[in-house]
């Protein structure tokens, strides 16, 4: 009896570690399919062709955490990316100038049009902002030589900049409803060059510039330029790319369980995840297509904000449409990268639901979960549930890939989430670790805000 005991024990594992070998090399030929190496991280410096300067980070980090950049003297980039959420929003719809100084639950203030979306890896991203407004028009962010795009009235201005992230740093401070305000008269230009004056007036940053900047060192002026590389050197150093899924490309079977496992499998396969939340190309392993689609989110917006929001009650968002002109172009956002996207408080351009599990439900059948969308089971806050926009005007141009539902078991749904929250999620960008991040004060005086 003992015996066939023991018979039965080693039979069962090798059953076990027979499907997990199955297991391993299914997962295994579908990144290699789909050309997912879990080595992006290591790729940065070489991209740049040359090692991070650490002064340069620290100098771009106070600049970060500093409202001395915005005219209003209220809100500054870590106001709406937080290192409590991955430097992304702690909000549904980003609150920016006129807030309580709080960042986390407790924010308050008037509402923006979109949630914010995090910093963190932006290193890779080809394009920036739901309607990928800001482009590398060479599909790859360390390439200027097909230009940078941007809105006018900077259009092709920013293209000699040596990386996409660089360029964008220009433009925040000009940004009236997330820190310039309403008050100071003039366009962008008058705006930085005012930016300028506040920076040049601090000493400590006039040091700080002349120990990385021999002509600041020589008694010359502080530059937009050198804004723009010390704050985008600080967000190079936001690369946080090494999670589960990454380790397991590179030959770590036992950094995913079996069950993110089948996750995994879903996700590049009868979940059609990957169709749009790409990995191989420009998309840079990072989760993306980085191209604008129509996927059916409901449309809800702010009681009181500091932007007007399209359609006849003004409670719409048009997307894309707003930069293009294009009517086809309406309702289209870009795909959210899905790494880290566990440290998200809210999902989707506006943050309409605050669940993983629902953002991914909604994907697999969205005329179902749209037409039953309700605001208040989806947890957004109270002052986001004004009268909603429209949704049958969204739903007749769903992107076909959406169009046909997707049906899932119970355990293949809890294995999509387990992967796509816990397999995809570096654990070096946690709040506990980012936190850290926090400067204990700025070189201007001001305050630092108050993070939850």
């Amino acid at each position: 009896m003992r015996i066939c005991f023991v018979v039965m024990s080693l039979l069962l594992l090798s059953t076990f570690v027979g499907s997990s070998a199955t297991l391993d090399e299914q997962l295994a030929a579908v990144l290699t399919q789909h050309g997912f190496t879990g080595r992006i991280e290591s790729t940065l410096e070489p991209r740049l062709g040359r090692k991070l300067d650490n002064q340069l980070v620290d100098l771009g980090r106070l600049l970060f955490f500093d409202t001395v950049g915005g005219l209003n003297n209220d809100n500054n980039c870590s106001g709406c990316h937080s290192p409590t959420n991955g430097f992304g929003d702690s909000q549904s719809i980003a609150i920016g100038i006129d807030n309580n100084g709080i960042v986390g639950p407790d924010r308050a203030g008037p509402r923006n049009q979109r949630r914010t979306p995090m910093v963190i890896n932006t290193a890779f991203f080809p394009n920036l902002m739901w309607n990928s407004r800001f482009a590398a028009l060479s599909h790859d962010p360390f390439d200027n030589s097909a230009g940078f795009q941007f809105p006018l009235p900077e259009g092709l201005t920013l293209s000699y900049q040596p990386h996409l992230l660089v360029a964008q740093a220009f433009i925040p401070p000009t940004e009236r409803v997330e820190v310039a305000g309403f008050a100071f008269p003039g366009d962008n230009f008058d705006i930085r060059n005012e930016v300028l004056k506040r920076i040049n007036n601090v000493p400590e940053y006039r040091k700080l510039f002349g120990k990385i900047f021999p002509s600041v060192r020589d008694g010359g002026p502080i530059t937009f330029d050198m804004f723009g590389l010390a704050v985008a050197e600080f967000e190079f150093s936001l690369v946080f790319a090494d999670a589960p899924i990454d380790q397991f490309a590179r030959g770590q079977k036992n950094a995913l369980t079996d069950e993110q496992k089948r996750g995994a499998l879903l996700f590049f396969g009868k979940a059609r995840c990957v169709e749009c939340h790409k990995v191989s190309g420009s998309s840079n392993e990072m989760f993306s297509d980085f191209s604008e689609h129509v996927i059916g989110v409901p449309q809800i917006a702010p009681a009181v904000g500091n932007v007007s929001f399209d359609g006849p009650a003004q409670n719409e968002d048009f997307g894309l449409e707003q930069i293009t002109g294009n009517l086809l172009d309406r309702y289209k956002f870009r795909t959210s990268p899905l790494r880290n996207v566990a440290l998200q408080p809210a999902f989707f351009h506006n943050g309409a639901v605050t669940r993983l599990e629902d953002a991914i439900r909604h994907h697999l059948d969205v005329f179902a979960s749209a037409r039953h969308y309700n605001p208040e089971a989806a947890g957004i806050d109270p002052d986001l549930m004004a009268p909603m926009g429209p949704i049958e005007s969204v739903l007749t141009r769903v992107d076909p890939i959406l169009i046909t539902p997707i049906q899932l078991r119970d355990d293949e749904f809890q294995q999509l989430v387990d992967f796509v929250r816990n397999a995809l999620l570096d654990r070096r960008a946690t709040p506990e670790v980012l936190k850290k991040q926090i400067p204990k004060s700025v070189p201007s005086g001001f305050p630092v805000l108050q993070f939850q």
